[in-house]
């Protein structure tokens, strides 16, 4: 049976859907102001392999991932690109789609964006409102009143009064609590608007993922995931609204993946230290991105660094390396199978399903080189595990030839010709000579006992 580290008690839980043999999951997604950077990408990634093990464990998911297309940082940078805010919008929600292409990920069945579902917005804060979650000021503001919601807190393990510490109201706010946040914002010149019952304005940030998750999924769901730092107040606001809006349980299962690090800080926009999906794809491919985001279970710190990048590469490598030159075929093995299932059951460890993987390359390269008859249904099983992660699906001795041009590759192929011809008429200088001009080039050549050999980039 799944088990999941439930974030609203955290503790390990049996996963019972709602409706059996059925997923629903909802997934904060990308607010689309900039380019996405690595901690966008193993949020994206971890969930991408929840849905993919969901599914592949018999379950039918329902993926709905949101896309946040207003809220203030977008406004801010289109003001300060003099850029229209729809135009900004959708030029990085493209670039965030090509993003997510080359990662592999698979599509989600629904992508909301809230600037398409503000009458579900305004219904939901009219709901708050007329059951008493929520008032409206003089100036056209619409609050949530975190008092009138006793469990406030649950998820984040917070109080009410610790965070009432320092907390400040500013001058052009007219909140009853400085915890109060805000549902319903009114418009201010240059700003994008639309009409409601308090007059022309846009929506708070949070309230936008609680109207888009009920309209999408219904007031009560399975699983809603996001990155640690939604957690609060983010996460903690929507249980408030859903709950205070429709009177039901909101979700069952939190889950949420940890940040990224560079040395010992948070990976994020604000503190600069960042690098964007498409930096990284300039030197990795997305396939190499992936395994190192998935070689670290998905609630612990990630770190960052050129040298566990190109570990994770070295890794993936070798994965590759063990495939190479053999054809899959047959019984998958049971075992193999029944050990990576269970790795996954335990609240999504791919950290501990990749070291099957590895192991299963150190049985294949053996069986390669004596028991040839077992290769077949090993390769096939380190496919078809490798896939629940998304990975190991590119042909084996393209991936180690790597990603240079034609000319070059030719030119390769041209010197390993004549090194076997050197070897055939026992030149033996000449075909040392020329292993090393391949050495040189950062080509490693493998010679096989039939006589032929393999090359691939070092």
């Amino acid at each position: 049976m799944l088990r999941l580290h439930n974030s609203l008690n955290g503790q390990k839980e049996d996963f019972r859907p709602r409706h059996p043999g059925q997923v629903d999951l909802y997934v904060c997604g990308i607010t689309v102001y900039d380019y996405c950077h690595l901690g966008h990408a193993r949020m994206l990634l971890v969930f991408d392999m929840v849905v993919r093990q969901l599914r592949a464990a018999g379950y039918a998911v329902n993926y709905v991932r949101n896309i946040t297309d207003v809220d203030d940082k977008i406004i801010r940078r289109a003001a300060e690109h003099a850029e229209d805010i729809d135009a900004l919008t959708g030029r990085f929600i493209a670039a965030m789609d090509e993003d997510c292409a080359a990662l592999g990920l698979v599509r989600p069945d629904l992508e909301p964006r809230a600037t398409v579902h503000m009458p579900q917005i305004i219904a939901m804060i009219e709901m708050l409102v007329a059951k008493g979650h929520a008032y409206a000021t003089a100036n056209g503001d619409v609050y949530y009143a975190v008092n009138s919601f006793p469990a406030y807190g649950r998820l984040s393990g917070k109080r009410l009064e610790e965070l009432r510490i320092g907390a400040r109201v500013a001058a052009d706010e007219a909140k009853r609590d400085p915890l109060d946040f805000a549902l319903w914002k009114s418009a201010k010149l240059g700003e994008p608007a639309w009409e409601s019952p308090w007059g022309a304005g846009r929506p708070g940030w949070h309230i936008e993922c609680s109207a888009m998750a009920t309209h999408c999924l219904g007031a009560h769901f399975d699983i809603h995931g996001g990155g640690m730092d939604l957690k609060f107040p983010h996460h903690e606001n929507e249980i408030a609204q859903s709950e205070g809006a429709t009177g039901q349980h909101f979700v069952n299962y939190w889950l949420h993946n940890g940040f990224v690090q560079v040395g010992t800080e948070k990976m994020s926009k604000s503190l600069g230290n960042f690098r964007t999906i498409r930096d990284l794809l300039g030197r990795y491919r997305g396939e190499e991105i992936r395994f190192f985001i998935l070689g670290t279970h998905y609630r612990s710190p990630l770190l960052y660094t050129g040298e566990t990048m190109d570990a994770a590469v070295s890794g993936l490598r070798r994965l590759y390396g063990a495939l190479d030159g053999v054809a899959p075929a047959g019984d998958l093995d049971g075992e193999a199978v029944e050990r990576f299932d269970a790795a996954m059951n335990d609240d999504f460890n791919s950290a501990q399903a990749m070291s099957i993987l590895f192991e299963l390359a150190r049985r294949l390269n053996s069986a390669k080189a004596g028991q040839p008859d077992e290769a077949p249904g090993l390769a096939k099983t380190l496919i078809t595990l490798g896939g629940r992660l998304g990975l190991l699906q590119e042909e084996p001795t393209a991936v180690l030839r790597g990603n240079g041009d034609g000319a070059d590759d030719a030119a390769i192929d041209a010197l390993i010709e004549a090194r076997g011809q050197a070897r055939r008429s026992k030149d033996w200088a000449q075909a040392d000579q020329i292993r090393e001009e391949l050495t040189q080039r950062g080509v490693v050549v493998e010679d096989k006992p039939d006589g032929s050999c393999v090359w691939r980039r070092s």
